[in-house]
């Protein structure tokens, strides 16, 4: 997955302004405790970001 598709994704689950906030200021367990944002600067795969913030977030398999 690019970053691009990752990021439409998480616009288009949580809004614009809301997926920008999630990205920076939540912490998830699968990520090392890191954010989104952290994680994809680490150069963790987007895919992964994402199939973590849906755990997070419980966002039915069928959206993922």
């Amino acid at each position: 997955m690019r970053r691009t598709v990752f990021w439409e994704r998480m616009n288009a689950r949580f809004g614009t302004s809301y997926a920008d906030s999630v990205a920076r200021d939540v912490t998830v367990a699968q990520l090392g405790g890191r954010t989104a944002q952290e994680a994809l600067s680490a150069g963790v795969p987007a895919k992964a970001v994402w199939l973590a913030i849906c755990d997070v977030f419980e966002i039915p398999i069928k959206e993922r």
